[in-house]
């Protein structure tokens, strides 16, 4: 019994002594961890992006000094010297005492004078360190500045190592050619010095031997070459395999790769963080910027077993805007008409140089970037950004998990004002399943204007678009400034705002070839309008293309009246050129109808097909002006309230507009309308026929968003410039570019203080449509516009003598519209009177004699 006690005993106190040590384990392992993290979040800090920039600051600053300190040296170097060595006489250096002992150890311990060349090094790391951009490729660089300054060191050594000044060349530059002149005597030292030249300029310079026989430099470096082979790579898709499988054979698949495609804070590129979960499962977060979307796809699967055991989905936040201008694709462009070298008929046109539409406002100057504004993005925290999506990924994931629909991997896409999640549903899922929780899953996210593709075409996803909770303003200045919109070759290049992926989007109104806009009250139509004629004024010449501002609530463009004789085209009689009448609207579009018909005569006689075809052939003086022949500019008609035209004129309005948008496209003539009211009886099937390109602003219901672009989603965007663009079979999702009143003020101010034409752009005239009077002042009728059953109604009436429109029905068994318009017609020539509420008209004629005068003057009998 004694002994079995004690062997519990023993038990016992082993098990103490097990328990303690686990116990100092765990705390030193504690200890461990947090010393780790502290050390990490140094080094964080340290290496950060601001403290790079400020280290690059530094970089540069030194740079500055050491060539002030170095060029000092060469002329006081007497002083200088004596000053380091004994500190009795005073330097002579610009830079002071802090400069002649930089300036003595760079020169004496180094090159010599070509130690300056370190300069070059400080410098070129402060840029990269400082603005991120490589000015010169650092490591071939420096690699051929210390070759150079070496070499150029040993050669001053040669001549001056024995003499006064021969801190010229330098510490090194002494040493080793006074070694190489002990060692091997001058001849093999020349023969040496000539062999390393050749060696340097062929392997730091790309200088080849064919090169230096023929006494020429190579055109291209081998860095220009390798840049240039690594687009090509880029721009196949092999290039892009080889460089996805490049890249994930050294990155890890992160579970969550997030890029901030909004521009948020720059200082976390390049690192990698981790976040844990309520599982404590790590998610690797990285932002380099070599990671390809391509390489997390390809090795999904090999990742599959760890992410079934974690029952997490892997999310990806992509963002393009890190990519730089130059990997961007550019749209292609037809190739312009080539003028044929034979004219279709001699003419004495011909010897003359080319003609330039542009010559009588050769001094004219586009208007300049800096008077728009620019509207920085809202400074966003990383980690509440990254916060706000790892939870809208949560609440989609767990909202699909509810209904049993499973899903592979979720990526999010950050835009300016909202964030797409693109979901790769698990094989089996049926679409209609995803589509039809689009209210679940805004009620989960808590978010207006939530939006569901189902799939996004071309992607094999389905997406759901989230508005941001800040949203950032997209500056009109962005979008002029850009590659896309300053290097495109469009005919009428329109810089409308940024997708959702933060592209800038151009297009070619040539091409679209006319644009509906459509949308309710204060949603963005208006700024939209004055977007798109700002990209037109920054891209094309006064004579290149003219205005037919249309504006029937009087204030929207009232600003671009001060470029009138530059832009703007008008009626001959009409006073101003911005139209707000609606008459005038009507005459002004009939003679735009003219204008078509004209310039398609001249096409016909210039045999050419377009608007394009036509004016290379008059600017190579093909076409004869003696023959009628002219420039032909483009025109542009913008209508801000379509709606209130078809109210007040109807046919009138709708029927040349039609004309216009079925026929103008080939002469130059294009079509922009907007309007508020996007029923079927404003966009009629003739109109929503001939605008292929529409652009639909929030709306308050389906039905309007259906009206506009044959299909939903316009009722889920959030306002403020957010807008779809149906350019036929795609959709995009689009934040319109802020232009402000003041900016178009500005931009019209500078274009008015330049040299204008005499007058505007003159359209045909075309004589307003009145009735005509005869030879003795008395108006003539039309008996063509005479209902057949005037007559009748009108003996019917004055018999009578009861002007009512139910008799006529009645007794001429006619319907009510058709009884209507005869009384109408029987009071414009004063049979009756006008209506009284629901009382019987006036009859004004009393007997048949005054009747029969009425007819016989009207030409009916």
């Amino acid at each position: 019994m004694q002994g079995s006690s004690n062997r519990q005993t023993n038990k016992l106190v082993i098990r103490n002594q097990q328990s303690t040590s686990k116990k100092k384990t765990s705390k030193k392992s504690g200890e461990a961890k947090k010393n780790a993290k502290k050390r990490d979040s140094f080094l964080r800090f340290m290496f950060n992006q601001r403290m790079i920039q400020i280290y690059g600051i530094i970089a540069m600053s030194f740079a500055m000094l050491l060539m002030i300190s170095i060029f000092s040296y060469f002329f006081h170097y007497h002083t200088d010297v004596s000053h380091v060595t004994s500190s009795v006489e005073a330097p002579g250096n610009i830079a002071g005492t802090v400069g002649a002992h930089l300036s003595y150890f760079f020169v004496n311990y180094f090159f010599g004078i070509f130690s300056i060349g370190f300069v070059l090094l400080f410098f070129i790391s402060g840029v990269q360190m400082t603005f991120n951009k490589q000015p010169l490729p650092l490591f071939k660089t420096a690699v051929t500045t210390l070759l150079t300054m070496a070499w150029c060191s040993m050669l001053l050594g040669l001549f001056f190592a024995q003499s006064g000044i021969d801190f010229i060349a330098g510490a090194f530059g002494n040493f080793t050619s006074q070694l190489l002149l002990h060692s091997t005597g001058k001849l093999v030292t020349g023969i040496i010095m000539a062999i390393l030249f050749f060696i340097i300029l062929i392997l730091c310079y790309n200088v080849s031997m064919h090169s230096l026989l023929s006494l020429q430099l190579p055109k291209r470096s081998d860095h220009s070459e390798a840049i240039a082979n690594k687009k090509k790579k880029k721009e196949t898709p092999e290039g892009e395999v080889a460089n996805a499988v490049a890249t994930a054979t050294d990155t890890k698949l992160p579970d969550l790769y997030i890029e901030n495609r909004n521009g948020l804070s720059n200082e976390y590129r390049g690192n990698v963080y981790h976040f844990e979960n309520d599982d404590t499962q790590e998610f690797e977060v990285s932002q380099n910027e070599s990671v390809s979307e391509i390489s997390f796809a390809n090795l999904l699967d090999k990742n599959r077993s760890k992410q079934e055991e974690t029952n997490q989905v892997p999310f990806e936040i992509i963002d393009h805007s890190l990519m730089s201008d130059s990997e961007e694709e550019m749209p292609d462009d037809e190739t312009e008409f080539q003028p044929e070298e034979k004219s279709l008929s001699s003419n004495p046109f011909e010897t003359l140089e080319e003609y330039d539409p542009c010559k009588d406002l050769s001094t004219y100057q586009f208007p300049s970037i800096s008077l728009l504004n620019d509207y920085p993005s809202k400074e966003a925290n990383e980690e509440v950004m990254r916060r706000e999506l790892t939870e809208n990924k949560d609440k989609i994931e767990r909202t699909l998990k509810n209904f049993n629909i499973p899903i592979k991997r979720i990526t999010a896409t950050v835009g300016p004002t909202v964030t797409l999640y693109e979901i790769v549903p698990d094989d089996g899922v049926r679409i209609s399943k995803i589509k039809n929780l689009e209210d679940d899953i805004a009620l989960s996210l808590s978010a207006l204007g939530i939006r569901i593709i189902a799939p996004i075409p071309g992607r094999g996803t389905i997406g759901i678009e989230v508005p941001n909770k800040s949203a950032n303003i997209v500056s009109m200045k962005e979008i002029i400034a850009s590659d896309k919109f300053q290097n495109n070759k469009y005919d009428l290049p329109i810089g409308l705002g940024k997708t959702i992926s933060n592209e800038p989007f151009v297009v070619d109104l040539a091409k679209m070839p006319h644009l509906l806009m459509a949308g309710a009250t204060g949603q963005g139509k208006s700024v939209g309008l004055n977007a798109v004629i700002s990209s037109l004024l920054y891209k094309k010449h006064p004579a290149e293309l003219k205005f037919v501002l249309v504006d029937p609530k009087k204030v929207e463009f009232t600003l671009y009246s001060a470029i009138e004789n530059h832009y703007l085209a008008k009626l001959p009689d009409n006073e101003e050129a911005i139209i707000t009448d609606t008459k005038k609207v009507v005459r002004t579009l009939n003679s735009l109808c003219k204008e078509m018909d004209q310039r398609y005569d001249l096409l016909k006689m210039a045999k050419t097909r377009n608007i394009k075809e036509y004016n290379a052939k008059f600017c190579s003086r093909k076409l004869s002006p003696t023959n009628g022949h002219r420039y032909l500019p483009y025109i542009v008609l913008i209508i801000d309230e379509f709606g209130d035209l078809i109210m007040t004129a109807g046919k009138e309005v709708e029927l040349p507009i039609a004309r216009l948008a079925q026929l103008a496209r080939a002469i130059g003539i294009h079509l922009i309308i907007a309007t508020q009211r996007p029923s079927v009886n404003i966009i009629t099937g003739i109109i929503k026929a001939n605008f292929p390109a529409r652009i639909a602003f929030r709306v308050s219901s389906k039905i309007d968003s259906r009206t506009i672009l044959d299909g939903s989603g316009a009722d889920q965007l959030i306002g403020k410039g957010d807008m779809l663009i149906s350019t036929g079979s795609d959709l995009i999702r689009l934040q319109c570019a802020f232009v402000d009143t003041p900016e178009v003020e500005a931009i019209a101010h500078h274009i008015e203080d330049q040299q204008a034409y005499p007058e505007p752009f003159l359209l045909p005239d075309v004589p307003e449509e009145t009735k005509g009077k005869d030879e003795n002042g008395e108006e003539q009728f039309n008996s063509d516009e005479i209902d057949e059953m005037f007559m009748e109604a009108a003996t019917l009436i004055v018999q009578t003598q009861q002007g009512s429109t139910s008799q006529i029905q009645r007794k001429l068994k006619l319907g009510y519209n058709r009884a209507g318009r005869i009384m109408d017609q029987l009071e414009e020539f004063g049979i009756v009177g006008p209506a009284v509420g629901s009382k019987a008209r006036e009859v004004k004629v009393k007997t048949n004699e005054e009747l029969m005068n009425i007819l016989q003057r009207m030409g009916l009998i």
